[in-house]
């Protein structure tokens, strides 16, 4: 490519609005604020304290940590130098995290001083050749000590657009999670379509409560381009989330489904003014559309959806507040439709676009697709055949563009020769008044070979039997779809990522069968 039209890095950007809104508060968190200036003047000692510890462009880096603001600067100071970071998640496990050390490899941790230490000591003793540092004062060596030996210097940009800047690990929902690669001009791509699509208001000031490390530190980099404010609390509760909108006057949020529905039936949700929020974003699984017109009747109509997965990352199809009309109540289960510059169709098995209203898997090409999986040249194949990204999710699309995800494609129960499609259950279930959440599978069944199951968790002071909840969806879906059997349980095994962990719940009912679980 002739080198004008070689684009940028993503770093650029964020250090121009480093310089542009110098004044300004960029981050808040536990009652300290942070300006634009004096962020990238501690991005500036970052960067110099890893380039002493020798680490260079092409290197690799880990954190892992609760939130809080040095998450997001590492992050920055890595995109700056080219140093690819893999962010472990601060609810995975020590096999996990150990497994994503060793396949990435990562020869560097960083922790946090104030929960990670035991897990920094036993990932020390399990990753040959790991070096472990921490934020603040711990038994390691500590990162701002190191970058408080010097003096802030300009940010000059050193990656490259195609450099790698991470490689962030799928949810492992469907067997061991893959390495996914994302270059500098992918995350790039992931910003410019966030800042045009999603609905800012004048004055952003945006609320973060799952980790940084992950889903909402993705929301960071497009508020620094607006000249935004990021307030960080360390984890959700329904009160503090609304206690957060009301005393900051949150303009701008992000949460998953299952955060919604807890709100939606905290007792205390009507005693906090969250007049001032504008946009409420959420994604990473689907919303039933029950609850998200409960959410529209109590909040307004702030909520924005966005679609996408770790190898496409989030914003693929956007659904934007005013699409969420309630007078046509159906396209609340819709994911929305492609952002600009993202081709999406729905393919079948043959690489051939299904007819508008058929079911198909939803296919993705364009500039924010990835590369593919880290050093696993045969999944990144299969994953890209055709000449399109395969999300491995099976969905409809109306003659307007909406799309309609149905489910999982191996999530898909097979009952007497019927294709039944969990997500459709679930979200007919979800609209019984008495229930809060469902997860819908298929078991093992002499007569059907497959039998539907839904596990049930039931709203605060409601109740429900298993013959009404069946009866309720064999009115509306029919026979194929009811259950053959509901369980009531008091919540749903979930997922890192906040998805309900549909591995786990199979596990139960087919590990003496011979089929693998996945």
């Amino acid at each position: 490519m002739i080198e004008v039209h070689r684009g940028s890095a993503f770093a650029e950007p964020v250090v121009q609005a480093i310089h542009r809104f110098s004044d300004r508060i960029a981050i808040v968190c536990d009652g300290e604020e942070i300006t634009y200036g004096e962020m990238g003047r501690q991005v500036s000692r970052y960067v110099q304290a890893l380039k002493s510890l020798n680490l260079k462009k092409g290197d690799a880096i880990s954190q892992l940590s609760s939130n809080r603001p040095e998450v997001l600067l590492v992050n920055i100071a890595c995109g700056i130098l080219g140093v690819r970071m893999t962010q472990l998640h601060p609810m995975g496990s020590e096999d996990d995290h150990a497994f994503v050390l060793h396949d990435a490899e990562v020869p560097m941790l960083i922790i946090d001083e104030k929960k990670y230490v035991s897990r920094g000591e036993a990932l020390s003793k399990r990753v040959k050749g790991l070096a472990i540092l921490s934020y603040g004062q711990s038994p390691f060596r500590s990162l701002d000590d190191i970058a408080g030996h010097y003096d802030p210097m300009p940010l000059v940009v050193e990656a490259d657009p195609d450099d790698i800047v991470s490689i962030g690990y799928t949810g492992g929902t469907t067997g061991r999670p893959k390495g996914v690669v994302a270059r500098s001009r992918t995350r790039l791509e992931q910003m410019k379509i966030s800042v045009v699509h999603w609905e800012w208001p004048s004055e952003v000031r945006m609320l973060a409560v799952t980790p940084v490390s992950h889903a909402a530190g993705a929301t960071f980099l497009p508020t620094l381009i607006k000249g935004g404010a990021f307030y960080i609390e360390d984890g959700f509760d329904p009160e503090g989330f609304l206690a957060a909108i009301e005393r900051h006057r949150i303009t701008m949020a992000s949460l998953i489904p299952t955060m919604l529905y807890v709100l939606l039936d905290s007792p205390k949700l009507k005693t906090f003014d969250t007049s001032s929020l504008e946009v409420m974003l959420y994604g990473a699984s689907p919303m039933s559309p029950a609850r998200l017109r409960e959410g529209i009747e109590h909040f307004g109509n702030v909520f924005l959806q966005y679609y996408g997965q770790a190898e496409v990352p989030m914003v693929a199809s956007i659904m934007n507040r005013s699409e969420h009309d309630l007078e046509n109540p159906e396209r609340l289960g819709s994911c929305g439709r492609s952002t600009i510059g993202t081709d999406i169709k729905l393919l079948n098995d043959a690489g051939a676009e299904v007819p508008r209203g058929e079911i198909g898997e939803i296919c993705i090409r364009g500039p924010l697709v990835s590369d593919g999986y880290w050093k696993r040249p045969e999944e990144t194949t299969f994953l890209l055949r055709h000449g399109w990204l395969h999300t491995g999710d099976l969905a409809r699309m109306d003659r307007d563009g909406f799309i309609f995800i149905v489910d999982r494609s191996k999530d898909m129960i097979i009952s007497g020769g019927f294709n039944v499609y969990p997500r459709e259950v679930e979200d007919v279930l979800t609209q019984h008044p008495a229930v809060m959440s469902a997860a819908v599978i298929g078991v093992p069944d002499p007569k059907w070979g497959e039998a539907v199951k839904a596990l049930v968790v039931m709203r605060a002071a409601s109740s429900a039997t298993e013959e009404q909840l069946i009866h309720w969806v064999k009115e509306k879906k029919g026979p194929v779809y009811a259950p053959k059997s509901i369980e009531i349980v008091k919540s749903l095994p979930m997922t890192g990522l906040g998805k309900p962990d549909k591995k786990a719940i199979r596990a139960r009912y087919w590990s003496e069968v011979g089929r693998q679980v996945g």
